[in-house]
């Protein structure tokens, strides 16, 4: 239940444990809710040495650390293999899962297609998707009851309809929603087989409901590639130069080869699944946070009133209090909770010897919440993002996005989207947490709301009519 002090909210979270758990509860920890498993120690210490169900696993939480693990001594800390395993074939041969040589050639090949001028010529596509959104939310009536994590997960998935895909998804945004959510839910959730390391011949019960969703994938990306392939083989010049379109016409600037169809696909379903549920996730939480607390709710609405009357080229830069809301979220409700790896050679980190074969998990869930980094590290406290403040913390202190050469290459996309949304929204509305409904952070890969997040919608103006937004097929 959410603690209410005089001075900063503290929102809920897992209370860290006495102890560790044994097997058999970690194991049930794992399926059920993996941020219930850290004990107080690892918010406490630079990093937690132990032996679990997974074998030797170090928990690291020391920035200098952090950054040898991701970037000074990268090469010695591949990707593990469960984590390869839990998010499934799908992604394998994408820049999300590959390795290697593979991987520096489809980060040299990606790399143009979400460069800063690239991301802000989506602006007024980012824009545009805001305001049919607040459209929509303004036919409720005052006081109604709206699904946010609904209606965030719609609006980012409008958002890929007209800037990666903008001929549309050629699916009802609700049904690729939903379709997400099993992705997330079956085949992201950690199946005791894969704890025990079986092979993967053996079949996992808990991922057959994630069958028909990575069904439902594959035959939309293959309808959506194919369709544009055929646009841009019969008139080139009218196809949308949007990320589709860039993606299959990339080259790797160094050999001028392309990617391979089984590289684009995967590629397509790390832009859908990945880029859309991280913003979906930080405006679901950012608005959640904003419930809690007068004080910045009337500060991002004043913020969002000054902005939206200006250029839109000029919003991202100007919404230093949205940015900080949604930083501030991230930090204490981190889309992706954990990176994990697996030392290749034996290494120090943190002045503990690290053997080959250990599992060296930084959580962001920990990192964020970590009591030598963060003050009030469990409270909400947007502050700590604002200009002059931000620059105090450390790079590798705050992992919303990861680190280092493998960095998510969407975060500028995911930020400039992000930030108009909130704006409008909080331009328009406040929004207030449905009587007796408790909100609780689960871990599916990424950190949802569980049950999801039913708010009461209060106007607080006249919100933009629907005449005023255009049609789009992603809608």
């Amino acid at each position: 239940m959410l603690e209410r002090t005089t001075g900063l909210p503290r929102p809920p979270a897992p209370a860290p444990l006495e102890a560790p758990l044994g097997p058999l509860s970690t194991m049930r920890a794992l399926w059920r809710n993996p941020i219930e498993t850290w004990t107080k120690y690892h918010f406490e210490e630079p990093i937690v040495i132990s032996r679990t169900v997974l074998g030797t696993v170090a928990t690291v939480s020391d920035p200098a650390a952090i950054r040898r693990v991701l970037v000074d001594n990268a090469a010695n800390y591949p990707k593990d293999p469960l984590q390869k395993r839990l998010l499934g074939p799908g992604l394998m041969h994408g820049l999300l899962e590959t390795e290697g040589e593979e991987w520096r050639v489809q980060r040299r090949t990606l790399a143009p297609l979400f460069t800063p001028k690239v991301v802000a010529s989506f602006a007024p596509a980012f824009d545009v998707a805001a305001q049919a959104l607040v459209a929509r939310l303004a036919r409720l009536p005052d006081g109604g009851t709206v699904d946010v994590q609904s209606e965030m997960a719609q609006v980012t998935l409008d958002v890929l309809g007209r800037t990666i895909f903008s001929d549309g998804l050629g699916r009802d945004s609700h049904t690729v929603a939903n379709a997400i959510t099993r992705l997330l839910s079956t085949v992201g959730r950690l199946d005791p087989f894969d704890v025990l390391d079986f092979p993967d011949w053996v079949p996992r019960l808990s991922k057959f409901g994630g069958r028909s969703a990575q069904d439902f994938f594959a035959s939309m990306i293959e309808s959506l590639v194919m369709r544009r392939k055929r646009l841009l083989a019969k008139d080139r010049e009218r196809a949308p130069r949007d990320v589709l379109t860039l993606l299959l016409e990339a080259q790797d600037p160094e050999t001028g080869a392309g990617l391979t169809e089984t590289q684009v696909q995967a590629n397509i379903l790390s832009f859908i699944a990945a880029g859309h549920e991280t913003t979906a996730n930080a405006l679901t939480w950012s608005l959640y946070l904003l419930s809690l607390s007068t004080e910045w709710r009337e500060a991002l609405a004043r913020e969002a009133a000054e902005v939206l009357s200006g250029p839109v080229e000029e919003y991202a830069a100007r919404l230093t209090a949205a940015r900080a809301v949604i930083e501030e979220a991230m930090r204490l409700y981190p889309p992706a909770a954990s990176i994990s790896r697996q030392a290749a050679g034996p290494d120090d980190l943190a002045g503990r010897r690290i053997r080959k074969g250990t599992l060296v998990v930084i959580s962001q869930w920990v990192l964020h919440r970590h009591r030598r980094l963060w003050e009030n590290p469990d409270r909400f406290d947007p502050r700590r993002f604002l200009p002059n403040a931000r620059e105090k913390i450390d790079r590798y202190a705050y992992l919303p996005f990861g680190a280092g050469p493998r960095v998510c290459i969407g975060s500028f996309f995911s930020m400039h989207e992000a930030v108009i949304i909130l704006a409008h929204l909080m331009r328009s509305f406040s929004f207030d947490l449905k009587k007796n409904h408790e909100v609780w952070p689960v871990q599916r890969i990424t950190l949802r709301p569980k049950d999801g997040l039913p708010m009461i919608l209060r106007h607080r103006a006249r919100a933009p009519t629907e005449a005023a937004v255009a049609d789009h097929p992603s809608g």
